[in-house]
């Protein structure tokens, strides 16, 4: 039996809180290379995702204000990723020689996007929340920044924005940057999820929970921020923020492979161990041990204006999730008694709400094990071209048709038709999901026991110039939740307002009233 790992490889596996078996499985999934899903057709409205008629608003406003009122929700925010990826145009452009003279720059943009997108950002500085903070770090380092604007030069402008020795917002997570202006001062978007939540999932004694995974090295921050916000916004409320934070394991990073097969090793020799994509957050998720949770991605914000949208819709999501968690409760009562109808009742309800399935066996212990499951009610919007995700009926590995989420990375990019259908998606993924995630019992379940431990993404990536095979956790909401009954329905796109690139903070969306 081939042996890949040394003794000094073990104790630092065992040093990181992976085990020996769990390695040889990540070098086995990444020598089979992607598992890919198979689309069978896009999800659409009315096979595979579900419209919210007006007439059910009313109803399920009553069943979210019952489970509200007694505390049963809380917002889950995964926080932790850098903003690197959102300044990546202007980075790219401070690596240009010289000082970024306007006339230059105007040169560059005939041919360079990068450039292109730096004069739209230099151009509508006025308009981002953060201008005041920029303005006064380049005061610091002796610079105006109302002089500099209209010509440059811009080379002072881009380091003061993005640079440790400035604000440093390449190097900081989205939470802690400044998103929306207000009279009183601008955001961040952190502040804006807690704003938010207050919104949706305060409860009847004026509590309102929310948890928000971090990178370790910015906890002292975020921690310093919340008490700034409580400062703000807890006396004017007669409210409470419980909120957590928590980061992700070490144990949860994945092994590398070289192009001879081979576990990737560091310049000295050491195993490479890398962080595992959203997809290790589940851990995270299960360790929260919540009851309903509102799940949604940090830079997903609006200001106050714009916030409407996501309160309603916010707020039928979990009706819809209670309604069904009630309906499989009594189901699961009714088959444990040996009521009679109660099989050919659960049939009909799988079949409606939950169609697709890893179990054969028809009967009352397959329903019930059907049933017994965490539950979640993801909100579609309209396709508009944004990256991500996408809602498909999928062909299971043991043959049945099932909906799930799939990003695009699980595609086969050489098939044509795959890539023909998922071009065909009506419906985005905008990471806009309520979830049930304890049993009838009130117990918390087992997470891990339904994701679909083979829907990894394996990606190509460098390290320290030399390039490797990288492995990535099922994600959060598509493999890490491939087990779990899953409903998908039809919301509006004002519900999602993505901040991809700094200057998608320009857009009507994010600009005050």
């Amino acid at each position: 039996m081939e042996r890949l790992f040394t003794d000094q490889d073990l104790e630092q596996l065992a040093q990181h809180g992976v085990s020996p078996a769990e390695a040889q499985r990540q070098i086995a999934l990444l020598r089979r290379r992607q598992a890919y899903a198979t689309l069978v057709r896009p999800c659409t409205v009315g096979d595979g995702i579900e419209p919210i008629p007006h007439a059910a608003h009313e109803g399920l406003l009553r069943l979210y204000t019952e489970a509200a009122s007694a505390g049963r929700l809380a917002r889950f925010v995964p926080a932790s990723g850098a903003a690197t990826r959102m300044f990546a145009h202007l980075l790219r452009v401070l690596q240009y020689e010289g000082d970024l003279l306007r006339e230059s720059l105007e040169q560059a943009a005939e041919t360079s996007q990068d450039a292109r997108e730096t004069l739209a950002f230099l151009d509508h500085l006025p308009r981002f929340a953060f201008r005041g903070a920029l303005a006064h770090a380049l005061r610091r380092r002796g610079f105006d920044l109302a002089k500099l604007a209209p010509h440059g030069p811009y080379r002072p402008i881009l380091e003061a924005l993005l640079l440790p020795e400035g604000l440093a917002y390449a190097h900081l997570p989205k939470g802690l940057l400044l998103f929306h202006d207000y009279p009183e001062g601008a955001r961040t978007a952190f502040e804006e999820q807690l704003v938010e939540a207050a919104g949706i999932v305060r409860d009847a004694e004026g509590i309102i929970r929310a948890h928000f995974t971090i990178s370790p090295e910015h906890r002292a921050r975020f921690e310093h921020h919340l008490e700034e916000v409580r400062a703000r916004w807890e006396p004017r409320w007669r409210a409470r923020f419980a909120v957590s934070f928590s980061e992700q394991s070490p144990a949860t990073d994945t092994l590398a492979l070289d192009d001879d097969g081979q576990p990737f090793r560091a310049d000295d020799g050491r195993l490479l161990l890398r962080p595992a994509g959203h997809g290790a957050l589940l851990d995270n998720l299960d360790a929260f041990r919540g009851d309903i949770i509102l799940l949604k991605n940090i830079d997903n914000v609006a200001p106050d204006h714009r916030k409407g949208p996501t309160y309603l819709w916010s707020k039928l999501l979990v009706g819809y999730l209670v309604r069904l968690q009630r309906e499989i409760f009594e189901l699961l009562d009714a088959l444990d008694a040996g009521e009679g109808a109660a099989v050919p009742r659960a049939e009909a309800f799988v079949a409606r709400h939950f169609p697709g399935s890893e179990e054969a066996a028809p009967g009352r212990e397959a329903l019930r094990k059907r049933l017994d499951r965490p539950l979640r009610v993801c909100g579609m919007v309209p396709a508009r071209g944004e990256p991500g995700g996408a809602p498909f009926w999928v062909r299971e590995r043991d043959g049945r048709i099932a909906r799930q989420i799939v990003e695009s990375a699980q595609v086969r990019q050489d098939d044509s038709a795959q890539r023909a259908v998922f071009a065909e998606a009506t419906h985005f993924n905008p990471v806009f999901i309520a979830c049930a995630v304890r049993d009838r019992l009130g117990q918390p379940y087992d997470l891990d026991r339904f994701a679909d431990p083979e829907a990894v993404i394996i990606a190509r990536k460098t390290h320290a110039g030399r390039p490797l095979w990288a492995l990535e956790r099922p994600g959060l909401w598509n493999g890490g939740m491939a087990r779990w009954n899953s409903v998908f329905v039809e919301v509006p796109e004002d519900v999602f307002n993505p901040v991809k690139t700094v200057n998608d903070l320009l857009r009507e969306s994010h600009q005050p009233a």
